[in-house]
């Protein structure tokens, strides 16, 4: 999945709302309580699973709209979340944001922050559970999803805080680990958060190991995330998730954990001309995580012999 960026006049809005949520905490350090941005935002949580449906059924059963209950088959909310696969929902009236209990518990930090990007994005709510039928469209729904997202990077991140920290360290693996550990957050939302800030031409990428792929491995959409700056995008849009898969392969090594290689690799832009890209792989032993780095511009003349 591509990551997309917000158009300027949406990302402005979102920012103003998560610096009122910042202000309101006293303008605190990282990282940041989510506990306290929920007892300031009054915004109740609880948690779910779809092996144990009681509790959806129960928090269903209590959905109003305008002082309709819109929902008089509870199931019906069990099934849009099984068929979505949700990991955490918001139900407006309620102000309470769902977990789902079954996900690992370094995810419901994300998923958390995520919902509550949702909670203040005034034209969020019409859209929280889609029409009668819990049908957003595709566009809707990526949209929102994006928007969610990037409320929450901000949020979690600290705003422009997490950004200038970042601009202002080389583009590895190691710093972004020190960042995270900053900021208390996963490996996989600094790196994104890293890569989408920045003000270089970089990507990343969040996969399978490389050299231990499942079962479940779709080889068609072999990244899980392919994250990419504003520079990146402007110049190399023509760059396919199945290229940096296939470079991934060249280099990594069958390592279960820790760094599976870097290499250097030649990636055209979208004007055809090549350029030299840096390529580091880690892996957490539940993904493998990559950042690739533009280095310089080559003549269509140089060929590289590795």
């Amino acid at each position: 999945m591509k990551n997309s960026l917000l158009r300027l006049n949406t990302a402005v809005d979102i920012d103003l709302q998560v610096e009122k949520i910042l202000r309101g905490l006293g303008s605190p350090k990282p990282p940041l309580s989510l506990e306290d941005v929920r007892e300031l935002l009054r915004l109740d949580q609880k948690y779910y699973s779809i092996k144990d449906d009681s509790a959806i059924r129960e928090f269903a059963s209590r959905i109003y709209v305008a002082g309709k209950q819109i929902l008089k088959n509870p199931m019906l909310l069990v099934e849009a979340i099984r068929k979505a696969d949700l990991k955490a929902l918001y139900i407006p009236d309620l102000r309470r944001i769902l977990i789902d209990s079954d996900q690992p518990k370094l995810k419901h930090r994300w998923s958390t922050a995520h919902e509550i990007g949702h909670s203040v994005i005034p034209w969020h709510k019409a859209t929280m559970l889609g029409d009668d039928k819990f049908t957003l469209s595709e566009v809707c729904r990526e949209h929102t999803e994006s928007e969610a997202n990037y409320a929450a990077g901000r949020l979690l991140f600290f705003r422009n805080q997490f950004t200038e920290e970042s601009n202002d360290v080389a583009p590895t693996l190691n710093n972004i680990k020190t960042l995270q550990k900053s900021y208390g957050n996963t490996i996989t939302s600094t790196l994104w958060r890293y890569v989408e800030g920045s003000e270089r031409t970089l990507f990343g990428a969040v996969s399978e190991h490389p050299r231990r792929t499942s079962m479940h491995f779709d080889s068609a959409n072999p990244l899980k995330y392919f994250i990419r700056s504003a520079a990146f995008i402007n110049r190399f849009s023509c760059i396919s998730e199945i290229e940096v898969w296939n470079h991934l392969l060249s280099y990594c090594t069958a390592a279960r954990g820790g760094p599976l290689g870097t290499a250097e690799v030649v990636m055209c832009d979208d004007n055809g001309d090549p350029h030299l890209f840096v390529l580091e792989t880690f892996s957490n032993s539940h993904e493998a995580l990559t950042i690739g780095t533009f280095v310089r511009s080559l003549s269509k003349t140089v060929v590289l012999i590795s």
